[in-house]
């Protein structure tokens, strides 16, 4: 087939570019052309929170990737979807997280798919957006009424894409991460990050925003009595350090903060150093977190909100618990009794299986099937 990627990738950081850049190599593994069309600009400086959107390391030489999109200017939105109308790939694929970017995902897709060939379909992280905004509702219309399928990662998404769209839509749990390469030797590990090997940690990780719980977690470290844990926090603010204050330094230096974005290659150790990874979310569709913990086999306590005990089963490769101080406490002393955490990483190595790619892109593929 004939695909264009249409969404984040190199040289823009994160999760999102990783998948998209993913799912652009199976796809070349099965013998499909395949062009990613990525930023030229993604978010304009003035509505982005952290230091950085993109990175300086060199474009992964094996996929076609080009700059043309700027989500800032319709102009632009007109002449790439006359452009790829032109070009007329069988599918458009696309990832959709954020109603910001749905005049231009949605202006290019109607305008693209004019040609009668060429079908868009869309691996969707989220419909109703975590922070909440009056042009959410207009704006997931106006993208969602121009998509002709969708792969969704959680089932509370697939219930909320109803309100927007009757298009085939299908389930497939987010794969796992593996370009972030394997686990390495703990004492490795806390060398590179300059941490104590003689402690045991704790993870949380990733950017730092107010739903994800970061104080429920520090709230309930304070009352942890494991006088030989500590809590890394690793990850770059998206909201007011300032509020958080008070809790670091209550925790001394039983928490350790790294608050930066953290770069591909550094991510292996982080979680080989940690024991477990904490997720204390207020709200949540699913993580791609969980899927990175995965790939590392660490066991994880998330909360009990949207997908997150669909991808994390229950005292299986970890705990789930309701999003409060005294749930994530409690969880937290459970994983260091008897044998858990061991019993957990055994669990991994069968529950990760569940979470490949190859998955992933048949069931993008099915979904385009039912489009013809």
């Amino acid at each position: 087939m004939k695909i264009v990627i249409l969404g984040p990738a190199h040289p823009y950081r994160g999760g999102l570019a990783s998948i998209m850049e993913t799912m652009a190599r199976e796809y070349l593994r099965r013998g499909d052309e395949v062009k990613i069309y990525t930023f030229s600009l993604q978010y304009p400086s003035l509505l982005f929170p952290g230091k950085s959107q993109t990175v300086d390391t060199p474009a992964p030489a094996d996929l076609h990737i080009e700059r043309v999109m700027n989500t800032c200017n319709p102009i632009n939105w007109i002449v790439l979807g006359n452009r790829l109308r032109k070009e007329a790939p069988d599918m458009i694929l696309m990832k959709y997280w954020t109603p910001f970017m749905a005049p231009c995902f949605g202006t290019i897709c109607r305008i693209a798919r004019r040609n009668g060939v060429t079908k868009v379909i869309c691996q969707i992280d989220n419909v109703e957006p975590h922070e909440h905004h009056i042009t959410d509702k207009p704006f997931n219309h106006y993208y969602l009424g121009a998509v002709d399928g969708f792969v969704y990662m959680s089932e509370q998404v697939g219930g909320e894409l109803k309100a927007y769209s009757s298009a085939p839509a299908l389930f497939s749990p987010h794969p796992m991460f593996s370009n972030f390469g394997n686990r390495v030797d703990r004492t490795e590990a806390c060398k590179k990050l300059g941490l104590n090997p003689e402690f045991n940690y704790l993870l949380f990780f990733g950017l730092i925003r107010e739903y994800k719980g970061l104080d429920i977690l520090l709230e309930a470290f304070k009352s942890v009595k494991l006088d030989n844990v500590k809590l890394i926090v690793a990850g770059e603010f998206y909201e007011s350090k300032e509020k958080y204050e008070p809790l670091f330094t209550a925790l001394g230096d039983r928490v350790i903060l790294h608050d930066c974005f953290i770069a591909d290659a550094d991510v292996k150790y982080y979680f080989s150093v940690a024991d477990a990874l904490v997720l204390p979310y207020r709200t949540a569709t699913q993580s791609g977190v969980t899927q990175i913990a995965y790939n590392f086999f660490t066991p994880m306590i998330v909360t009990d909100v949207g997908g997150l005990p669909e991808i994390v089963p229950d005292d299986r490769v970890g705990y789930v618990t309701p999003p409060t101080v005294d749930g994530v406490q409690e969880a937290i002393e459970s994983l260091y009794q008897g044998d858990n955490l061991e019993r957990f990483r055994k669990n991994i190595v069968k529950e990760r299986k569940r979470f490949s790619w190859s998955t992933m892109c048949d069931k993008i593929i099915e979904v385009l099937n039912e489009c013809q």
